[in-house]
């Protein structure tokens, strides 16, 4: 699974990485998937919407398994 998270991760990169930030895979554990955002991602007041709305939805759409998608510091 973690192979299938790294590579959906890497469609979402260039939309982060052209708005100066970009998201780091830390850890999937029993479907839970946990995700570094960096750059100007870190202190965006919608990095949750993006989190949520963005790269979780598109994990569960794509990657049977996964539950959800944390944030970690």
């Amino acid at each position: 699974m973690q192979a299938q998270v790294k590579a959906v991760l890497e469609k979402i990169r260039p939309s982060l990485q052209a708005d100066g930030g970009d998201v780091e895979l830390v850890a999937v554990e029993a479907g839970v998937v946990k995700v570094r955002l960096k750059g100007a991602c870190a202190g965006c007041p919608m990095s949750q919407m993006t989190l949520k709305n963005g790269i979780e939805k598109l994990l569960k759409r794509e990657v049977p398994g996964v539950l959800s998608v944390e944030g970690v510091p």
